[in-house]
């Protein structure tokens, strides 16, 4: 029997190590699925393509390998690409494989069944590349470039996509690799590395800024921060880097004045698979965090490394190759200021708003909980509290999409594929009312997938950020006091258990107890409970 470039596919994919596909079937796609029965992989089917890139993003970040999505052409592409946009900004691997109408159709103008104009270059702008495999010989090095992408470089979204008629084309002649080829990280310049420890060494109040490229060099980083008696200020990606108990950790974000100064005030500042891009460092968007100090920068992105801010000294690499090369070169010094140092930027918690505190004793809550819980949230306010000063229990233990592209729908998605890609823990999703109606749909997703989301929803009847916002620039109040529907009612509908937070006592054991049922459930924390977690 011949075998169909789509069937080879999935041939190709299990040589990678993929083990979900999350996608969406369709008249154009379905090719595709006829390898998928008896393959090993699992097939997760979303009720929106944009929730098959969040799933994708969600499982990424928790298992560590690339999420993959089978999408449609046209509307699904148009679908998932908010998603893609997401994924891009937080530098997360995810690939997108996607058909396209057939030669001498595709582009034509003529209006066959989800033409687009250009499909690839539609999604250009969010992706590492998007490339269009024009026979079947081409498939194997589609897929070796994407996977070099995630291996080796700055991990981003990929889209390959098959004209229909090539993903129907004949693939018997193709061989399957056992052992295809992986790239390792690069790096840094050996004399760079001698340079930024020669650097260090002599530093008297040395700094560290660590981002989400940092987090699996963690134990490394942890150790270099105590060998220089260097507070680590940890963005949004970052946090859990250093526990919350580590008395080097900073996770008040350098968007306040306290973790500013800290930074203002040292000599040497390292700053370690970080963007230092505006939603970490300039959330109020003031112009106020500088580093006068020298600055050296380590990133696997060349150009990320001459962006924001020009360091002294860059090196182009891996943090954790980076990390490796400098440790044995640091003159390990004893306890000193550091600790003071970064309690001090820590204290910068005492000066936010009551009720962000109140927040931040919430989410700290639900850390005692269950320690060793995936926290995952949408845009919502107990969010932008979190990404103000909460410290994470674990590496990459807290992540949302109120970062950099920031959108909203993400969070239940994104936890169903967390849940999916972490089995062994338990998965916290923090969402708004507002942004639970974005992917509403995706809670049946989550039963189907017997994925045990705990569900946090955080009700103020509309689009509560919003609101303060105009509210506070003198804006009238328009279009966010929405409908609610009873999402309670809803969820129970499409199979989840609800229940309500009625004191602050009740948290830590409602959390318990559903964590403890293997089912997904939602726990409605209403606006005024808000307030009593201070």
């Amino acid at each position: 029997m011949n075998q169909s470039t789509g069937v080879y596919l999935t041939r190709l994919l299990k040589t990678y190590g993929v083990e979900v596909i999350f996608g969406i079937p369709g008249v154009h796609t379905v090719e595709l699925y006829r390898g998928l029965d008896g393959s090993g992989l699992r097939h997760v089917t979303p009720r929106h393509e944009q929730g098959a890139g969040f799933m994708a993003d969600g499982y990424a970040r928790a298992s560590g390998k690339p999420g993959v999505c089978f999408i449609i052409s046209g509307p699904g592409m148009t679908n998932i690409v908010t998603a893609m946009g997401q994924a891009y900004g937080d530098s997360i691997p995810m690939l997108v494989i996607s058909t396209v109408n057939a030669h001498g159709r595709m582009g034509s103008g003529e209006g066959w069944l989800h033409e687009l104009p250009n499909q690839s270059a539609l999604v250009a702008g969010v992706s590492a590349f998007s490339r269009t495999v024009n026979r079947p010989e081409e498939l194997a090095t589609a897929l070796a470039q994407a996977f070099a992408v995630f291996d080796s470089a700055r991990p981003r979204p990929v889209h390959i996509e098959l004209p229909i008629n090539v993903m129907l084309a004949d693939a018997s002649h193709l061989p399957v690799p056992t052992n295809p080829i992986r790239l390792s990280r690069p790096a840094p310049a050996a004399a760079g590395v001698l340079r930024a420890a020669t650097l260090l060494n002599a530093a008297k109040s040395p700094v560290i800024l660590a981002g989400g490229g940092a987090v699996k060099a963690a134990a490394d980083l942890q150790a270099l921060s105590e060998a220089l008696d260097a507070p680590v200020v940890m963005t949004t990606n970052a946090r859990g880097i250093l526990s919350p108990d580590h008395p080097l950790g900073v996770s008040l974000t350098p968007s306040m004045p306290e973790t500013r100064a800290l930074v203002a005030a040292s000599d040497v500042v390292l700053a370690l698979g970080t963007e230092m891009g505006p939603t970490d460092y300039d959330f109020y968007e003031d112009g106020g965090f500088a580093v006068p100090g020298k600055l050296i920068r380590v990133d696997i992105d060349p150009a990320q490394i001459l962006r924001s801010h020009t360091p002294d000294l860059g090196l182009v690499g891996d943090v954790a190759a980076a990390l490796s090369a400098l440790l044995p070169m640091i003159d390990a010094r004893s306890p000193g200021t550091g600790a003071t140092r970064a309690a001090a930027a820590n204290a910068g918690r005492n000066s936010l708003p009551a009720l962000m505190r109140a927040d931040l004793n919430l989410l700290e809550t639900i850390r005692q909980a269950l320690p060793d819980a995936l926290i995952v949230g949408d845009s919502t306010q107990l969010v932008y509290a979190g990404n103000t000063g909460f410290a994470a229990a674990v590496p990459g233990g807290y992540f949302n999409s109120a970062t950099g592209f920031g959108t909203l729908g993400y969070g239940l998605p994104a936890a169903v594929g967390a849940a999916l890609g972490a089995v062994d823990r338990p998965v916290v999703a923090l969402v708004g009312d507002g942004g639970l109606q974005f992917s509403l749909a995706e809670l049946t997703s989550a039963v189907e997938a017997k994925a045990p989301v705990i569900l946090i929803l955080h009700d103020n009847s509309g689009y509560g950020e919003i609101k303060s916002y105009m509210q506070a620039n003198g804006v009238p109040p328009l279009g966010v006091d929405i409908l609610t529907p009873g999402l309670s009612d809803i969820a129970r509908a499409c199979g989840w258990q609800a229940d309500r937070i009625e004191t602050p006592g009740d948290l830590v054991q409602k959390l318990r107890t559903a964590a403890a049922s293997g089912r997904p459930c939602l726990l409605t924390l209403d606006d005024r409970l808000r307030s009593q977690f201070e």
